[in-house]
């Protein structure tokens, strides 16, 4: 069992399943070392959507119209 496994307390194919749903779209990287799999997230990508989000979805909303300058 891995940390990542331990700390969320869910089962294998679980965490597996998830974990593959973020590679497949980029937020995740996976590297092996030996019989170990690393998940390394990425942020660039993370932070790509956050902003999409902001810009896109968000441009109605009151808070953001305060955050825009006169």
């Amino acid at each position: 069992m891995g940390e990542l496994q331990r700390q969320l307390a869910i089962p294998g194919l679980t965490l597996s399943h998830h974990i593959a749903a973020l590679v497949s779209v980029g937020l995740v990287k996976q590297n092996r070392e030996s019989r170990t799999l690393l998940c390394v997230s990425q942020y660039a990508v993370l932070e790509d959507i956050i902003v999409f989000f902001r810009d896109e979805c968000c441009v109605n909303s009151p808070e953001h119209r305060q955050e825009m300058p006169s």
